[in-house]
């Protein structure tokens, strides 16, 4: 059974950076994504950026502009959001996503999802 734990969520000043962590267990062989996606209040859940164990990542969000970044390790079973440059818009819940299967798709084809965590950019 597959199970994910996000973590690293905090209050940020606009202009700063963050790093969010999800650690995953119970992912068997085979293929798999991992993909970060956020819901702000009022709004629908959106895809951020996406990983798959095979290395390649995706991006969802064309806006980002390269302000943000995934990564991952295998080694320790954690994927990382690294963000910088957060500007208020940014303020969502941000959520860790697994599929099984090739490739990225959309928030539908993603079977198990983390708790959440709370990232606020504010001044």
């Amino acid at each position: 059974q597959v199970q994910l734990v996000e973590s690293g969520g905090t209050l940020v000043h606009p202009g700063g950076s963050l790093r969010l962590s999800c650690a995953h267990s119970g992912i068997s062989l085979g293929w798999y994504a991992l993909a970060w996606f956020r819901q702000a209040p009022g709004k629908e859940r959106e895809g951020l950026l996406c990983l798959t164990n095979s290395g390649v990542p995706t991006t969802y969000l064309d806006s980002l502009a390269g302000r943000f970044k995934i990564s991952g390790d295998n080694d320790k079973n954690m994927i990382y959001l690294q963000m910088t440059d957060l500007k208020p818009e940014d303020t969502a819940v941000y959520y860790c996503a697994f599929r099984s299967g090739f490739g990225c798709y959309g928030a539908y084809d993603y079977e198990v999802w983390g708790q959440g965590t709370q990232v606020t950019v504010s001044s």
